[in-house]
């Protein structure tokens, strides 16, 4: 009975180890994916985005305003920032993954700031 108890112990703390440096992770995946929005260099969001609550100078007004992203599947984001033609063929975002624009690693990082989006 001790012995199972201490494996039980064993398992819990190994899984806060690895809850700590999944978010540790992410937080980083987030600040990228912040800093990658933010820049005209490389996502450009903001010269069509504006974000709910956040005060973003020279927002665009163009693609319509960011709010409750945190609902949404992370795969819908993604593919949107992927090809948004997909979902909507008249949209004038650029498809930033399927010209290039943005690798796979910036989507995901844009996608985890996203999801921060309340």
């Amino acid at each position: 009975m001790k012995m199972s108890k201490i494996l039980l112990m064993a398992a819990v703390i190994s899984s806060l180890f690895s809850v700590s440096s999944f978010a540790q992770s992410n937080a980083k995946l987030v600040k990228e994916g912040k800093k990658i929005f933010l820049s005209k260099k490389l996502g450009n969001c903001l010269a069509c985005h504006n974000i709910a609550g956040m005060k973003v100078p020279q927002a665009g007004a163009l693609g319509p305003k960011l709010a409750h992203l945190s609902s949404y599947p992370t795969s819908f984001l993604y593919n949107k920032i992927y090809n948004p033609y997909t979902t909507n063929p008249v949209s004038q975002m650029p498809p930033f993954g399927k010209n290039a624009i943005l690798s796979n690693q910036q989507i995901k990082a844009v996608v985890a700031f996203l999801k921060t989006i309340k």
